[in-house]
């Protein structure tokens, strides 16, 4: 695994994320902007934001298995949620915990949640991007 995740002291202890990762692989992977669509195209969950957390992660994950990488090798990500405000944050984490379950792993790198406007289509509620590395 090239990613190690800490949290340095100083830094407050946040339980949905580590505060650094420290890359030591070879090959910086990065993966766009992931939505809620499945394999066909179709948006999963339309106005559910957990289920939309949920496929978006799983697609990071996908993703990564396809150039033979995992969430253990994510060094960052960043998630966009639309119209978003701190009462959303249960539905996020739930569905983050919903895919660490399908995924065999709990992903904790470095994240940054931004609130956006809007997205490529209505129907989406949040997108994902992950810079990852691997050995």
């Amino acid at each position: 695994m090239a990613i190690t995740l800490v949290n340095p002291g100083g830094l407050p202890e946040v339980d949905a994320y580590r505060q650094v990762s420290v890359a030591t692989g070879s090959r910086l992977v990065h993966i766009a902007g992931q939505v809620a669509w499945d394999a066909a195209g179709v948006t999963v969950g339309v106005g559910d934001l957990a289920a939309q957390v949920e496929q978006c992660y799983r697609n990071v994950g996908t993703a990564l298995a396809g150039v033979g990488g995992s969430f253990d090798d994510v060094a960052k990500l960043t998630v966009h949620v639309v119209d978003w405000t701190p009462d959303k944050m249960p539905l996020l984490l739930d569905g983050i915990a919903r895919a660490a379950a399908w995924l065999g792993t709990t992903p904790v790198p470095p994240a940054t949640l931004l609130g956006v406007a809007a997205l490529d289509v209505p129907e989406h509620l949040v997108e994902v991007e992950a810079t990852a590395v691997l050995d």
